[in-house]
């Protein structure tokens, strides 16, 4: 009966953590996982020895007795023997992993021989007919993406989306950002033999069509003001994202100077009544063609001008 390297077939050494065990038994798992490899013997084969290495090395006893044993665990069987028969009468748990094999005990559910021989009895549970019982395993994730405008990603509002034919009404909050990916628990794959359902993972596309730049919850935004009103100063109206404000503008406002509107920006993702702020920058419009009286006037304040 020949040995196997549990190590060797999570492709780790023997210092490996706890974590290590089931961060690399996961990622292979999903890897040959007869889903994704349907029809292939030889993913089967593999999906059953990761099942099996990742049984025994994150079960601290079972990994106590095969690093003691290991290659010698055969002279460990009259020392094991009162051990084994308790064990057979457990229920086998795949130490955390969310991948488990799914098909028959007939063609796949079965343990090796060296298994069965080091450390005594079935790898599942017996059921009540004396039938194994079959392993469960989480459904897939799914992906998707989802694009909204910047005016709605503005208000907390409803969207209604079709995943595998199935329509999911969702919350869509206030302040949602540009790549931000949102986890919608249990409407991913089903799972297989009462395992979880899987989950969706939603990530926003924010198309933004407004004369506002957004960057986390403040806006920015330009505004043209006439060159009369630049230098002697006045009321101007501008929008912001919400509405129209008043503003006065002082005499001698520069070409680009901002100003800040506190709290006219864009919520605060899940922050109710908090608001970011709107900064607006000043662009000063100059006459481009001047009636003789106005080019008259302007030649006389360059007279005065020092």
């Amino acid at each position: 009966m020949e040995f196997i390297d549990y190590y060797k077939v999570l492709g780790l050494d023997k210092s490996a953590s706890a974590s290590d065990i089931k961060k690399a038994y996961r990622k292979l798992a999903r890897k040959y996982h007869p889903d994704v490899n349907p029809n292939d013997k030889e993913a089967e084969k593999k999906f059953k020895q990761l099942n099996e290495a990742n049984a025994v090395l994150s079960d601290p006893e079972k990994r106590k007795k095969y690093d003691q044993y290991g290659k010698d665990w055969e002279h460990a069987e009259a020392f094991e023997k009162a051990r084994a028969q308790q064990q057979q009468q457990r229920s086998y748990t795949s130490g955390g992993g969310p991948f488990t094999y799914s098909g028959s005990s007939e063609d796949a559910g079965d343990f090796s021989d060296f298994f069965e021989a080091m450390f005594g009895g079935g790898g599942y549970s017996r059921g009540g007919f004396g039938g194994r019982q079959q392993a469960r395993y989480r459904g897939q994730d799914y992906n998707a993406d989802l694009e909204i405008h910047l005016r709605d990603a503005f208000t907390t509002h409803k969207r209604t989306l079709t995943v595998n034919d199935k329509n999911i009404r969702i919350t869509v909050p206030a302040g949602i950002e540009d790549q931000q990916t949102i986890k919608i628990k249990g409407h991913g794959g089903p799972g297989v033999q009462g395992g979880p359902t899987g989950d969706l993972y939603l990530t926003f596309r924010i198309v933004n069509t407004t004369p506002f730049k957004r960057e986390g919850a403040n806006l920015y935004k330009e505004v043209e003001i006439p060159l009369t009103t630049a230098v002697l100063g006045g009321e101007i109206t501008t929008e912001t994202f919400d509405g129209k404000v008043k503003l006065t503008v002082k005499p001698g406002t520069q070409n680009g100077e901002k100003v800040k509107l506190k709290g006219k920006g864009f919520p605060v993702y899940k922050r109710s009544g908090q608001f970011g702020d709107l900064y607006l920058t000043y662009k000063v419009n100059l006459p481009q063609k001047l009636t003789p009286e106005q080019e008259r006037l302007f030649k006389d304040l360059q007279k005065t001008s020092l």
